[in-house]
């Protein structure tokens, strides 16, 4: 329709002019919207967090409503137009919606997300896992729409609230949790990350009601850097928790102290494996019958868990703190950490020894300790603990090759929770030393024209066997080769592994073994009557220096010895024309010592280099850029060979 005719022109004008106007002042806010984050293709306009906590039947009573909002800014940011959101059966969904924004003639217009679906959050379908996930698709998404959802949960156990996270890959506009109370329940929080105090937090009276804020704006994305602990460690974020609450002029404690959680998690152990299981009893007692010590008995359980109940991994669900019965983990053939740790609890007790509990531990990817934070958000995983006189060995039955003594490499350095005596235990797991991780070579090696000609004996220990031969796993022929000689690889991409033989593969208790022989091809360089050498065919940590600009601490997965023997034939009618000094380093990163030594017509260099830290903070940067400077500046030195010959006067 050609308008410009109509009778009534300037009524149909003045309607234009102000629909102009309107569509003119969205379209400018949603451009200077791009123009703030000109690097992004979407970012987050507000995510909110609304608790109302009230009294139902004598208890509480937990609502959860959560708010979330993007904006797309690019046509590349389009391509995402999925989101998700998770419950459980202890946080049941109660009701959502959502929907794309889209500016339509200068009015905003919703579009419901019609295509969703629910589905279980872990990869494995053989395990049924309580969490649940909620997949939104999106429609109708262009540059300036949004993407709008709400959803409403209920916690029905108060122990067990969420923390909030200010952060996200995206950048956020505004981000908030707030907490609504009845006057008569006492909450509590701390406040990680925030060394600055960005994140405001209030608390006002409305309506005989406490309402508790935390507040954060304009936060910067998180940014991914290879190594770093978690994001636990880095991003803002907040851990409330009721402390108690008052019915009745009674009042029920909830959260707050380490006796109060140990006695929480305690409630879910107190029945476990009362009901013997004939089967169960009769294999342990099988495994056991020519042990005559209780170390050897529960040494013989764990390894016979590990070897024949198949770890299912969980998501970080809520169900996660109560072990399933022994006689079911069993009979299914698998299970979780915290079936792993009851049915090794249960096998002991089976097998007469008293002092084997399952016992709550978090992972290095929670940054707390008990005293920091005593709520649940502090564990995430469980195991089974053996008293041995004095000493405690921790039974970990999630990681198939680590051996009896030492604690999987992710629970290093954490505290582990556990009943003793009726009374709750805390014991600090140790950091495995690098003497018990070591990687032990001897290479001999001869030059033949312009090769270097190998045979090589690896011994790896600990976590360097446990882990390598997880990656490798059951891989065969040439996948195998190829994994063993990125394991061997020396010198340059000239290295051919010619055959190689392994040993130890099923013994944990023994060193992983590779033997080989190689062949190294233009890696010594010859000029005239010389020829130099670098001995130095593995240069470990050379690679190791971290970024300036890093923002991330640096976490190593354990502490590694470095053992290496290089045995060089010098050749006939050659002498050594130059060689390098030894070097020595001792510092709070790296204990490094390397030695030539001439003997019987062979030249030797023997390396060895300890790693002491496994977590590198911003101020460890510089001093451990250094380190590794020094370590790379000799790397570099060179042996020099002189061609002799001079013949003999008569």
């Amino acid at each position: 329709m050609n308008w410009l005719k109509l009778s009534n022109k300037p009524l149909i004008l003045s309607v234009f002019c102000v629909l102009y106007s309107v569509l003119g002042t969205a379209q400018k806010s949603f451009e200077e919207t791009k123009n703030l984050y000109p690097d992004y293709n979407e970012i987050i306009l507000d995510n909110t967090e609304a608790y109302d906590i009230t009294f139902e039947n004598n208890g509480l009573k937990i609502m959860l409503d959560n708010h979330y909002e993007a904006m797309i800014l690019t046509q590349n940011g389009i391509i995402n137009n999925k989101e998700s959101f998770s419950y459980s059966g202890l946080i049941p969904l109660k009701s959502y919606d959502a929907y794309t924004v889209i500016n339509e003639n200068g009015k905003e217009k919703k579009i419901k997300v019609t295509q969703t679906i629910e589905k279980q959050s872990q990869q494995s379908s053989i395990f049924y896992n309580d969490v649940k996930e909620r997949q939104l698709t999106f429609p109708n998404l262009e540059t300036g729409a949004k993407k709008v959802y709400n959803y409403q949960t209920q916690f029905l156990d108060p122990h067990l609230l969420h923390k909030f996270i200010f952060g996200d890959v995206l950048p956020i506009q505004n981000s908030t949790l707030e907490v609504k109370t009845d006057k008569n329940i006492v909450i509590d929080y701390k406040i990680f990350n925030d060394p600055n105090k960005t994140i405001v937090y209030s608390k006002t009276e409305k309506k005989g009601k406490w309402i508790h804020k935390w507040t954060l704006s304009d936060i910067k994305p998180v940014k991914y850097e290879e190594g770093a602990p978690g994001y636990l460690y880095q991003v803002p974020h907040v851990d409330f928790y009721i402390k108690e609450y008052t019915i009745n002029n009674v009042t029920t404690p909830v959260l707050g102290t380490i006796s109060e959680l140990f006695n929480y998690y305690k409630a879910f152990v107190k029945d476990l494996n009362k009901k013997e299981d004939p089967d169960l009893k009769a294999l342990t007692m099988d495994l056991i019958k020519d042990k005559t010590t209780d170390e050897e008995k529960v040494k013989s359980i764990f390894y016979w868990v590990k070897a024949n109940i198949k770890y299912i991994a969980f998501e970080n669900g809520y169900e996660g703190f109560i072990p399933r019965e022994a006689n079911l983990v069993f009979e299914r053939k698998f299970g979780d950490c915290k079936d792993m740790a009851s049915i090794i609890s249960c096998m002991a007790n089976y097998a007469g020894v008293k002092n084997v509990t399952v016992a709550w531990i978090g992972t290095r990817s929670i940054p707390y300790t008990y005293n920091d934070l005593a709520t649940p958000s502090v564990d995430n995983h469980m195991i089974a603990i053996f008293k041995k006189d004095d000493q405690y060995i921790f039974l970990d039955g999630t990681d198939k090759e680590t051996r009896y003594g030492i604690p999987t490499a992710f629970i290093q350095g954490k505290e582990v929770l556990f009943s003793e005596n009726d009374q709750y235990k805390i014991y600090p797991v140790p950091v495995v030393p690098p003497s018990k991780n070591e990687v032990k070579e001897t290479v001999n090696l001869k030059i033949e024209n312009s090769k270097l000609i190998g045979n090589a004996k690896m011994e790896r220990f600990g976590y360097n066997r446990s882990h390598i031969l997880m990656q490798i796993g059951d891989a065969t022929n040439k996948a195998r080769q190829e994994m063993i000689k990125s394991l061997v690889l020396k010198g340059n991409n000239k290295f051919i592994l010619k055959d190689y033989k392994e040993e130890n593969l099923s013994d944990k208790d023994l060193p992983y073994v590779i033997d080989y022989n190689f062949d190294l091809d233009n890696y010594i360089v010859k000029v005239d009557k010389e020829i130099y050498v670098n001995l130095f065919l593995d240069k470990f940590l050379e690679k190791a220096t971290l970024a300036k600009d890093r923002v991330a601490q640096y976490e190593y997965e354990y502490l590694t010895q470095f053992t290496t023997q290089y045995a060089l034939e010098i050749p006939k009618n050659f002498k050594i024309k130059y060689l390098p000094k030894n070097f020595d380093l001792d510092n709070d990163y790296l204990k490094a010592h390397f030695v030539y030594e001439f003997k019987n017509n062979i030249m030797y260099l023997n390396i060895s280099l300890q790693q002491k830290k496994l977590l590198l903070n911003k101020t460890d940067f510089e001093p451990w850029n250094e380190t590794i400077k020094k370590l790379k500046s000799n790397y570099s030195e060179t042996i020099i060979l002189l061609e002799n010959n001079e013949k003999k006067l008569p």
